[in-house]
């Protein structure tokens, strides 16, 4: 018996569901399909008609939304308050002046588009060096979980890309579980979330291991004999940042797509990739995305939360922290003396 698979394109990236058992795989597909459109439809900053883009439009005054964007802003802001601001909702302005102003397959197709603005941000281009400045951040944002309203200063624009894609993935995750009862993967552009029982034996693929194999590498699109490491996780999730795989080319710059809130320009590439994991992808997400933007402060910071991080520099060097296998082995519980 084999892991039931399959693979399609949705949500702005690369969509993976793996299954124990085969003969529910038609039927985990349309609940993954189905959480996936309902997050575009709340969280989507390239969708006109998206929960979010109608927030953005009414920056300046409260406006109540359905609760699903409310539970994901939610969640952002708490990554923006674990990471002291590192991991900020309010970066979609900068992401724009960066040239991010579509999705990421349309971005060479048409001249990015500029916008400034006032009470919430002010910009300006310095020589070659794009700068967004940031003066609101994520603690002006109003969310009222209660009335279902959300209100961002006037100038705002909310990005939820650090947090959404990782949150989809658990949430489909389990839903599929709970619905099927089998052991269940979900990837989404790599940000990994597993649920029910891991795979063992000849089923995880090597004869008396047990976890979901995955391999982690600077591209989630790339496969497995891309230059990397496989390891098996029993469970919780996985989550990889890269500075490689969202990259394109604005005013002469190369530009990437995880933003540093304190300088309002894409992060300083210290790291290329951070792979991290931990409880659930949301957690392993927002410490991966954070440790890209805290750069040279980001091993200490994830050995001090004891989570299990492998970072690549510049030059493809490796460093590990938290218990990741080193090379050669596989499983998260099996580390380097």
């Amino acid at each position: 018996m084999k892991l039931a698979h399959t693979k399609w394109h949705a949500f702005g990236t690369g969509v993976e569901l793996l299954l124990s058992d085969g003969r529910a795989l038609a039927q985990a597909r349309s609940i993954l399909e189905r959480q996936l459109d309902e997050l575009d439809r709340a969280c989507s900053r390239f969708r006109e008609d998206s929960e979010l883009m109608r927030v953005n439009a009414a920056a300046g005054r409260a406006i109540r939304v359905d609760s699903l964007l409310i539970d994901a802003l939610d969640i952002a802001l708490r990554a923006a308050e674990l990471t002291d601001g590192d991991v900020d909702p309010t970066v979609g302005v900068a992401l724009v002046l960066a040239g991010y102003d579509r999705d990421m397959q349309l971005l060479d197709r048409a001249p990015a588009t500029i916008e400034d603005s006032h009470e919430g941000h002010s910009s300006t281009v310095i020589g070659p060096r794009l700068r967004a400045t940031m003066l609101s951040g994520w603690k002006a944002v109003e969310l009222d979980c209660k009335r279902c309203t959300i209100r961002i200063p006037r100038g705002v624009k909310l990005d939820l890309g650090a947090t959404a894609k990782a949150w989809a993935a658990d949430r489909a995750a389990h839903a599929i579980h709970e619905a099927l009862g089998c052991g269940v993967l979900v990837s989404l552009g790599g940000d990994i979330s597993t649920a029910g029982s891991a795979p063992h034996g000849e089923l995880a693929g090597s004869r008396g291991q047990t976890g979901w194999q995955i391999h982690v590498t600077d591209d989630h699109r790339s496969g497995p004999e891309a230059p990397g490491q496989t390891i098996s996780i029993a469970s919780g999730g996985l989550a990889t940042s890269s500075t490689t795989a969202r990259r394109w080319r604005h005013r002469e710059q190369t530009m990437h797509h995880i933003i540093d809130p304190a300088s309002g320009a894409p992060a300083t590439e210290v790291w290329r990739t951070v792979s991290v994991a931990a409880n659930d992808c949301v957690d392993a997400n927002i410490a991966a995305t954070a440790a890209i933007v805290r750069g040279a402060r980001a091993p200490e910071w994830l050995a001090e939360l004891g989570l299990p991080a492998r970072l690549v520099d510049r030059s493809g060097n490796v460093r590990t922290v938290g218990g990741w296998p080193c090379d050669g082995a596989t499983a998260l519980q099996e580390t380097c003396a």
